[in-house]
């Protein structure tokens, strides 16, 4: 039986977000399970470790919600030094002496906490005329970004000794950290950049749901790779439920409109018993699918 949900890596130092996915992958062959559809829930840059949501089966269908989904990270600036990657894997390409003190660098949180503008990286994956623009760069060529709104939720200066500063921070969708530390580095008059970066939270998704690749290794070994598989449903904790017939579920996946709810308007999630029917939107009574779980 195909498997449909979520597989939470706390992805290493070194891999890659595509590269997971194929682990992911072959940890599924290994273990006998039909050819399952695999995606992940927000690209996680190599050089970062953490929570890497891996959607299986009809899963897949709720990537995109959790790209949109707010993301928690802990991260280290090494003051002194700017890269052109704005993290370690850079050239450095400007140097600073100046070193703020603690109580500058707390009274400067408050200018990069809300809604707020932002540069992305000349070293990212957003197109210029139709080229990445970590391309463009490393070919040499100067790269101009827009800056584009985010929302950074909250902000927490969580150590501070010598050149190296710790925040904790909560995030929209579109935010880029290196971006961040490069900002709060010029805010303070002098340079820094991301010398470690550890996702804790995506969407519903924490570090204590997490997994290592090696026990996912093992529970494919001992045949039961079903005890690291969390339920479809489990990417929606934030939307309602709403109970189905096994009548109105057969209507619901054939894409037709249930009339006559009473619930409140909103977005749903429609069950029969404990099986995803399909998101659905309800509006003047009207149930209308969103998207659909062939499940």
């Amino acid at each position: 039986m195909t498997l449909h949900g979520w597989i939470i890596l706390d992805k290493p130092i070194g891999l890659g977000s595509t590269q997971a996915v194929g682990a992911v992958k072959r940890a599924l062959r290994e273990a006998g399970e039909p050819k399952t559809k695999v995606g992940h829930g927000g690209t996680l840059d190599p050089l970062a470790s953490g929570v890497l949501p891996i959607a299986l089966g009809e899963a897949t269908k709720l990537a995109g919600r959790m790209l949109d989904a707010t993301k928690a990270y802990e991260f280290t600036v090494s003051l002194g030094e700017q890269t052109d990657t704005l993290d370690l894997e850079g050239q450095v390409i400007a140097t600073s002496d100046v070193r703020p003190t603690l109580a500058e660098m707390e009274a400067v949180l408050p200018r990069f906490t809300g809604p707020i503008e932002q540069v992305p990286p000349a070293y990212s994956a957003l197109k210029v005329d139709g080229e990445r623009a970590y391309d463009l760069a490393r070919k040499g060529e100067v790269v101009e970004l827009a800056s584009r709104a985010i929302t950074v939720h909250s902000l927490v200066l969580v150590d501070y000794v010598g050149d190296i500063a710790t925040f904790s921070a909560a995030v929209s969708k579109g935010t880029y950290i290196r971006s961040l530390a490069r900002d709060i580095a010029l805010a303070l008059n002098t340079v820094g950049h991301v010398s470690l970066l550890r996702r804790t939270r995506a969407g519903p998704f924490g570090l204590e749901q997490a997994i290592l690749l090696d026990f996912l290794h093992d529970a494919v070994k001992a045949r039961a790779l079903t005890r690291v598989v969390l339920p479809l449903d489990a990417g929606l904790d934030d939307i309602p439920a709403l109970p189905v017939t096994p009548e109105e579920a057969q209507l619901l996946r054939q894409g037709q409109r249930l009339v006559g709810n009473p619930a409140a308007p909103g977005l749903y999630l429609a069950k029969d018993e404990h099986r995803p029917v399909a998101l659905v939107e309800i509006s003047a009574g009207d149930v209308k699918v969103v998207r659909g779980f062939n499940i």
